[in-house]
């Protein structure tokens, strides 16, 4: 954990805020000036690719989960992440014929598994700060019995 004076600490919150700004604008002339129809000569390959990160991060939160590792939290984020975007790109890009199936598939699979790895993020977030504040506590005692 890094101490709230740390210089990182005291520009990431500023430049973080000032990026979202920036990103307004942005968003918009975007929303105007792109073609609503784009042909894209890797498309295959963009999707296959976000797959295989997407099956990386999976594989990755199941062995953190297995292993009770302390990175557990950050790969379900990413993970709850990454199952968002997913879902979102399905639906969106979908030709009309295929749109049920997207929107089945984030609804039944993609979203719920996203919530799940929420949860998981949210919560082994938790247990490990539980973890350190049970051995803060038991450090303390032992010193305080060797006093």
């Amino acid at each position: 954990m890094l101490p709230d004076d740390a210089r990182v600490v005291r520009w990431a919150g500023p430049a973080f805020v000032l990026f979202s700004v920036i990103m307004v604008p942005w968003t918009i002339y975007l929303g105007y000036s792109l073609p609503s129809r784009q042909l894209s000569p890797h498309y295959d390959i963009a999707w296959a690719g976000f797959d295989v990160m997407l099956l990386l991060v999976l594989a990755g939160t199941g062995y953190f989960a297995l292993r009770r590792s302390p990175y557990l939290a950050a790969a379900a984020a990413v993970a709850a992440t990454m199952l968002v975007v997913d879902a979102w790109f399905d639906v969106i890009t979908s030709p009309r014929r295929e749109l049920p199936q997207a929107i089945t598939l984030a609804i039944l699979i993609e979203l719920p598994l996203a919530a799940l790895c929420a949860w998981l993020s949210y919560h082994s977030e938790h247990l490990e700060e539980r973890r350190i504040v049970l051995l803060l506590r038991r450090w303390r005692a032992a010193e305080n019995r060797q006093r």
